[in-house]
């Protein structure tokens, strides 16, 4: 695979829902290995972006590529839907806000880690038991826990667990929807130092969903503003948040500073 264009590529990129903009006219790309924060406040159109980019939602307008681990080039708004599976089964991750939507809540935390493998051709007990083991030690889920179901963990650890079952097959590219909020600020904070040290070890790309501007300066490389659909602005993340040229930025930045 090459490394001389993005991972993710989108240009133009629009979707609407009715009369409502929901993402109009945005570029971005995604880099291996880098880290991507989209900021903005309620309606800005960040998760309506982060659901067009990864094809959660379809139709819309634009160009949206994207490089698979063979390095041929693939455009996915015309990319099959049974293609477009496989991309999740193997390449693709998605974090949720809400960890229910990302987990199946009456399986056990091993059966929720083994599932992708199984989805991936995996067969033997004895293994993907071991692989699922070893994940929720690595998300700082004790091993004891493994045949606990979802429904009896904090909101922190559905979180981790969510965040296991993403990575256990090993994707390029994860899609992350505010995957913090709600959580204490102590609870946030391990969350963050986690998914920073898997990026790094793993040399993940992340493009995260955030309202937060704290989120998007401890773990991402590039941050991207947006309001009413747009772009407004983009660049280095310290540059973007101690030096914003868009006065829009330049408001949400004094805001958290104010509060």
């Amino acid at each position: 695979m090459t490394t001389d264009r993005p991972l993710l590529r989108a240009r133009g990129l629009s979707h609407r829902f009715g009369n409502r903009w929901g993402c109009r006219g945005v570029d971005i790309d995604v880099w291996p290995g880098e880290v991507v924060a989209v900021v903005g406040e309620s309606g800005s159109g960040k998760s309506t972006l982060l659901n067009a980019l990864s094809r959660r939602v379809r139709g819309g307008g634009g160009d949206v590529e994207y490089q698979l681990v063979s390095g041929q080039v693939i455009d996915l708004p015309t990319m099959p839907e049974g293609e477009l599976r496989r991309l999740w089964r193997s390449e693709w991750g998605f974090v949720h806000q809400n960890a229910a939507d990302g987990l199946r809540m009456h399986v056990t935390a091993g059966g929720n880690v083994g599932e992708p493998l199984m989805a991936n051709g995996w067969r033997n007990y004895g293994q993907i038991r071991d692989v699922s083991t070893q994940w929720l030690e690595r998300v700082e889920i004790p091993a004891d826990r493994i045949d606990d179901v979802p429904t009896a963990f904090s909101g922190g650890m559905r979180q981790r667990l969510q965040i296991a079952r993403n990575l256990v097959v090993s994707p390029r590219i994860v899609f992350m929807d505010e995957p913090t909020s709600g959580l204490d600020v102590s609870v946030q904070a391990r969350l963050l130092d986690l998914i920073r040290s898997l990026v790094s070890e793993l040399g993940l790309a992340v493009i995260v969903v955030t309202h937060d501007l704290a989120v998007a300066r401890l773990i991402s490389h590039r941050t991207v503003v947006m309001r009413h659909g747009e772009v407004i602005e983009s660049g280095l993340t310290d540059r973007v948040l101690d030096d914003p040229g868009a006065p829009y930025t330049q408001l949400l930045v004094s805001s958290v500073l104010r509060g």
